[in-house]
């Protein structure tokens, strides 16, 4: 299990192992989890602030990601008094710089390989022994 995974309980009471970005609940299940109305993550959908999933049939499925965003779009409202374009722009900007982040692992990881293939042998290993004649 890596930090894009977690363990879900559905309404039957099993457990199973999901991706955080995976689309498994339905808005009324959202909803509830976010602490909100239906009607305000509709609002949220149209306006592009958390963009769901959709289901064969058209409708919306959220992921965990999904309900978290939810919650930090309704804290930044509530308790910071963001207002909804000022919020979607920080979440974009957020959405930025974690690109660019994985971006900087990526080409740091990439860097240390090369240096290390390119690096000259070290002066600090202890050289062999030799006998000395008497």
């Amino acid at each position: 299990m890596d930090a894009r995974t977690r363990f879900v309980v559905a309404m039957s009471g099993a457990t199973r192992l999901v991706r955080d970005d995976e689309p498994i609940y339905v808005i009324s299940v959202a909803a509830e989890m976010a602490g909100m109305h239906p009607q305000t993550l509709r609002q949220y959908d149209r306006l592009g602030l958390v963009s769901p999933g959709r289901a064969g049939g058209g409708s919306r499925r959220y992921s965990v990601r999904d309900v978290e965003m939810l919650r930090e779009v309704q804290r930044l409202s509530q308790e910071e008094g963001v207002n909804l374009a000022g919020i979607k722009r920080i979440l974009e900007l957020e959405a930025e710089l974690d690109a660019v982040r994985a971006q900087l692992d990526e080409l740091s990881a990439e860097f240390a390989v090369l240096a290390a293939r390119l690096a000259p042998p070290s002066l600090d290993r202890p050289r062999p022994h030799r006998m000395l004649d008497r």
